[in-house]
Parts: C-alpha cells; sequence; structure tokens
C-alpha cells in the first residue's frame, strides 16, 4: 500500500506540474479567504486523469491547516472494493490572493517532493463550491460542499471553465453517493 501510494502521489505531482503555458490566460480568483476554504469538498466533476483512473465515485478533498503555513490534503475515492486515501500538502504560492497553490503527495526522506500547480479560478461567495485547475488545462475539478450542485451553479462553474480557455465537454461528472 504504501508504494502504491507513492507511486500515486508522484504521478499526481509529475501530472500537475506544467511549464507555465497558458497561465496569462488563466485567471484566479481575487481573493481566497483560506480558513473558510478548509473543510471537506465533494467532487462533482473533474477532466479524466491517470491518478484518478482507480476511481469509480465518492471522490472528497479535505482541506486542514498544518503549522509553518501548510494545508494538510487528504483525497478520498472508492475504488472497486474499499476508499481509498491519499494524503499530502499544500502552500500558497500567491500570498496576495491565496489562489495560488502549489501540492505535494510525495513525502520522502522528511521533505516533500513534486510540487504541482492548484489554482482556485472560480469560488462561490459563500464558499458553497469551486474550480480548480491548471495553467495547462490539462487538469480541472468542480467542487462543492454537498454530493450534488444546482444545476444552475454547474453551468456558472462550467461558464468559468469556458472563460479561462477549457472545454466544459472534456469533465465527467463524479458519482456520489455519500459513502465516507
Amino acid at each position: 500500500m504504501a508504494v502504491y501510494r507513492f507511486m500515486t502521489g508522484l504521478i499526481i505531482i509529475i501530472a500537475l506540474t506544467s511549464t507555465g503555458e497558458g497561465e496569462d490566460n488563466v485567471k484566479t480568483v481575487k481573493s481566497v479567504d483560506l480558513q473558510r476554504y478548509l473543510g471537506l469538498w465533494y467532487e462533482i466533476a473533474k477532466i479524466p486523469n491517470r491518478f484518478q483512473d482507480q476511481c469509480l465515485g465518492n471522490t472528497t478533498a479535505e482541506y486542514s491547516m498544518l503549522e509553518d503555513d501548510l494545508i494538510k490534503v487528504v483525497n478520498r475515492c472508492q475504488r472497486e472494493e474499499n476508499r481509498d486515501e491519499i494524503e499530502g500538502v499544500a502552500k500558497v504560492v500567491d500570498t496576495q490572493t491565496n489562489a495560488r497553490l502549489k501540492v505535494s503527495f510525495v513525502r520522502f526522506l522528511g521533505k516533500q517532493w513534486f510540487w504541482g500547480k492548484y489554482w482556485i479560478i472560480g469560488l462561490d461567495e459563500n464558499y458553497q463550491w469551486a474550480v480548480v485547475g491548471t495553467p495547462s488545462r490539462k487538469f480541472g475539478w468542480i467542487l462543492c460542499r454537498q454530493p450534488e450542485m444546482a444545476p444552475e451553479e454547474l453551468e456558472r462553474c462550467y461558464q468559468i471553465l469556458r472563460d479561462n480557455g477549457y472545454n466544459p465537454d472534456e469533465f465527467e461528472q463524479t458519482p456520489q453517493n455519500q459513502v465516507r
């Protein structure tokens, strides 16, 4: 299991790391209150990716504050026979807005390795949903505080994606049946 988590973490970070392509065209939100952003989020939709291939649904991300201004990240999903979990950390890169972070799921020799970009490009004013992407536009997620999202709110998220050069047709819905 430790080897699986290490390899999964490595794949996640390699995949999220980009050359900066498209950074001028992907706009983050103006400000993120990290204390309000912490907590449990349900994945509503995502661009399919290798590091989530084994996930059949019930995918969540949970954020909590650590020391040294780091954020603990715990991603969970339902696999065929059991729940899977991977733990990592995030740190703010842009302290003016708190909207650009980087994440690492690989810890080795007491240090985090292989940081990938995590940009908050859409955020409900009440922190009920968020749109996360990368400058390369190869990865994207729609997150919500509830396992289901109202159609009009989902359409707002898709419009944010379109405004940032994403194709919403590349996103697939994530089944959520509230198994934790």
